[in-house]
C-alpha cells in the first residue's frame, strides 16, 4: 500500500472511532449522569463544599481550588461539556460560558442542571468545530484521554486559537487505576470497549496519562504549562503564566 494509502486508512480508522465515541456517549448521557448523581463527592461543585468526606471527594476540592485561582474571567469556553457538572460551577462565575458537546443529549441534560442564561450551547464534534471568538479560560474534564495521538496537537491549537493574548487554560483528568479502568476492556494502544447497561457495546479513546509525561508532551507543542496530581486519582493541568 502506498504512503498516500496508509494516512487515508489511518485518518478513516481514527474517524470511524472518533464517531463511536460519540454514538457512545449519545447513548450513555442519561445513564451517565445517573451515576454521577449518586457519588456525593460531586456535591461540591454545587455549593455543597462538605461533600461526602472519601478521598475523591478530597481530591475534587483539590481541583476546584485549584480552579478558582484562575479567576476572574469573563469569557470561558467549555469544550466537551457533558451533563453540566463543571458547567454550573463555572457559569456562576463567569459573565459568559460557551459550552461544547458532540452529544445533544449531554447538551439537553446540561441545560436543565445549569438553567442559566449567561450560557450558550453548541452542538459539535469538537476535532471539527472552530470557535469564532477568543476567551479568557478554556476548560475541560476527562476529556483529554479521549483525544486521538493523532489529533492531540491539532486539538491543542485549536485551545491555543481560543484563547486571548492573555487567556489561561485548565485541565482535568484521571490517573491510570483500576478505578478509572472500570469494566472497560482495551482493544488497542488507544480504543477501549465499554459496554451499557442495556448491553450494547461501543469503542471509544482512553489515553492514560502520567502528569510529567504530559508536561512534556505539551511544552514540546510550545506550552508554558504545569501538570500536577491531585492525588492518586485525578490529575490537573494549567497554564503558568
Amino acid at each position: 500500500m502506498s504512503e498516500t494509502g496508509q494516512s487515508n486508512s489511518s485518518r478513516s480508522d481514527s474517524d470511524t472511532l472518533i464517531a463511536d465515541q460519540i454514538a457512545y456517549y449519545r447513548a450513555r448521557a442519561r445513564e451517565y449522569d445517573e451515576d454521577l448523581c449518586k457519588l456525593a463527592r460531586y456535591a461540591i461543585l454545587g455549593g455543597n463544599v462538605a461533600g461526602d468526606g472519601s478521598e475523591d471527594t478530597g481530591e475534587l476540592t483539590v481541583l476546584l481550588n485549584q480552579l478558582d485561582r484562575q479567576r476572574p474571567f469573563d469569557r470561558v469556553l467549555e469544550l466537551a461539556c457533558g451533563t453540566g457538572w463543571w458547567t454550573q460551577w463555572l457559569a456562576r462565575h463567569a459573565q459568559h460560558v460557551t459550552a461544547v458537546d458532540a452529544a445533544d443529549e449531554m447538551l439537553e441534560l446540561n441545560r436543565k442542571r445549569v438553567d442559566r442564561g449567561n450560557v450558550d450551547y453548541v452542538l459539535a464534534d469538537v476535532f471539527s468545530w472552530k470557535p469564532d471568538e477568543r476567551y479568557d479560560l478554556v476548560f475541560f474534564a476527562f476529556w483529554l484521554s479521549h483525544v486521538p495521538q493523532e489529533r492531540f496537537a491539532p486539538f491543542c491549537e485549536l485551545v491555543r486559537d481560543a484563547l486571548t493574548a492573555d487567556g489561561r487554560v485548565f485541565f482535568i483528568d484521571e490517573l491510570d487505576t483500576e478505578r478509572s479502568r472500570g469494566s472497560e476492556s482495551r482493544l488497542d494502544q488507544e480504543a477501549v470497549l465499554r459496554r451499557l447497561e442495556d448491553g450494547r457495546q461501543f469503542r471509544a479513546v482512553k489515553n492514560f496519562y502520567q502528569p510529567s509525561a504530559l508536561e512534556m508532551q505539551l511544552r514540546q507543542l510550545g506550552w508554558d504549562i504545569e501538570v500536577r496530581p491531585a492525588g492518586r486519582r485525578f490529575y490537573w493541568g494549567q497554564s503558568v503564566s
